[in-house]
């Protein structure tokens, strides 16, 4: 956990929502009132966030007491019981909608995950995630794909040089756009995988003629071109897959021999898990 980054997001995720005060609670309970609250799990799947829960709990309150009793990437059933919190129960309210938003959220992309995994489990191949993520929410939501046993692929434009079609074109070709991004490397002192994306053979075989490359991203190659294009390239780059991949035909493609499959699907229109927070 990136304690900076995930600090930030608590504090203005906090200002989002209290504003002024939780007039609500303020108007309703008395200051000083104590209670107890559990985290219930409301559907099966794959647990994630808890670790970024008992954060945001310490960070309005750190005279909460959290008791966790299932970890990050546990798989859970309907009616268990992930955490217990107790304390003032002004804190614990306030804490309640952003702890169940992050968790359910990051609870769904694990879920996912974790069953995309599961179903690459015979195969070499691994899955990647995107930058197709919720501004704001990168860091967390790329967090749960790992606490889901997925990989990270690059987190944002800064950590690894990926040229895609449309650098191709405004570079001038596949060439112009190698050449340009080792002659940039040189000139920076960066030392950053080069990774290009192709979208036929053509542009493959240009890709293997120049070399000065660190992974090949083959994008929505159908999977007999898939199976000639993981052929040419025998072995000598890193290979990815990716273009309307989902969980339906993620096997198709592994079959093929790629390194790495990436699936936008896992961030941008994911399923949250059900989770409750009530008070005993």
């Amino acid at each position: 956990m990136d304690k900076q980054i995930v600090d930030l997001f608590i504090k203005n995720a906090i200002a989002e929502d209290v504003g002024d005060g939780d007039h609500t609670s303020l108007s309703t309970i008395p200051k000083d009132t104590q209670g107890k609250a559990k985290l219930i799990v409301k559907e099966d799947g794959v647990l994630a966030g808890v670790e970024l829960a008992i954060e945001i709990f310490n960070q309005i309150d750190p005279a909460l007491k959290v008791d966790v009793l299932i970890n990050d990437g546990a798989i859970v059933k309907y009616g268990e019981i992930a955490l217990t919190v107790e304390g003032s129960t002004h804190s614990i309210l306030l804490a309640e909608r952003l702890v169940l938003n992050c968790m359910q959220r990051m609870s769904g992309i694990a879920t996912k995950t974790n069953r995309i995994v599961q179903l690459l489990k015979p195969y070499k191949t691994q899955v990647l995630d995107t930058r197709k993520t919720t501004p704001g929410l990168r860091y967390l939501e790329k967090w749960a794909v790992k606490i889901g046993g997925g990989v990270n692929h690059r987190i944002g434009l800064y950590d690894m040089i990926l040229i895609k079609d449309n650098h191709v074109d405004y570079a001038g070709g596949i060439a112009n756009a190698i050449i340009a991004a080792n002659a940039y490397l040189k000139i920076t002192n960066r030392k950053l995988a080069i990774e290009i994306e192709v979208r036929n053979l053509t542009e493959l075989n240009q890709v293997l003629a120049q070399g000065n490359v660190d992974r090949i991203m083959l994008d929505n190659f159908p999977i007999p071109l898939l199976k000639e294009a993981i052929a040419l390239i025998n072995g000598r780059f890193i290979t990815e897959a990716s273009g309307g991949i989902v969980e339906e035909n993620v096997t198709d493609y592994a079959a093929c021999g790629v390194d790495y499959i990436s699936m936008g699907a896992l961030t941008h229109s994911v399923k949250s898990l059900d989770l409750s927070l009530k008070a005993f």
